[in-house]
């Protein structure tokens, strides 16, 4: 995984008026979350903010960063948790980090990238990608950029499910049933094999 730098403030008043004056001010609320928990067992959130301009680095892009975040001096390696936006304007309100180590397994949506040419393209279908991500499970340290899923011998008509994917040193976390790729017949190779089954 790639890492990238991101630099926070702690901060002292929490609550809804805060975090909306940290809005104002050009600063996104955040909590990290990490061992320590609290009384009732629950992991206790460290509170803080970070640039919206920054923090935008790591949000708006297709790869999925281990963040160094230094918060006031100290240096915490998270992965994001859970992005709140804005459900009209898609801006970012607040964001949910998971404090890492090189021990501790972590699940994480990793993109998906097919390589090969397709057995059913060829005979006219249309390869489809039907999730942009899967779900794995492993320290942060075995979990690669993305995965790379092998499509030459996939058929007209046929698909590849989660169930049928494996990868060295990773425990798949997304559902067996989910499908992520497919061979869709299209138009015109509909077209031929009614064609060929009028001549036979």
């Amino acid at each position: 995984m790639k890492e990238i730098a991101l630099n926070g403030q702690k901060r002292t008043e929490t609550g809804k008026k805060a975090a909306k004056q940290a809005r104002k001010a050009g600063l996104i609320p955040c909590n990290i979350y990490g061992e320590a928990k609290g009384e009732n067992g629950l992991p206790v959130a460290m509170s803080f903010a970070i640039a919206e301009n920054e923090i935008r680095k790591a949000i708006f892009t297709p790869v999925i960063y281990v963040c160094n975040i230094n918060i006031d001096g100290t240096v915490h390696k998270a992965v994001i948790k859970e992005i709140q936006q804005h459900p009209v304007t898609d801006a970012v309100l607040h964001v949910d980090f998971l404090e890492i180590n090189e021990t501790k397994p972590i699940t994480v949506g990793i993109p998906v990238k097919t390589t090969g040419f397709a057995a059913g393209v060829r005979d006219g279908g249309k390869l489809t990608l039907a999730v942009r991500q899967v779900k794995v499970t492993a320290p942060y340290k075995q979990i690669p950029e993305e995965l790379v899923i092998d499509v030459t011998n996939l058929g007209l008509g046929k698909t590849i499910k989660v169930g049928e994917l494996s990868f060295e040193g990773l425990e798949i976390a997304t559902a067996a049933e989910v499908v992520v790729c497919a061979v869709r017949m299209t138009r015109q190779a509909r077209s031929a094999a009614a064609e060929e089954e009028a001549e036979g």
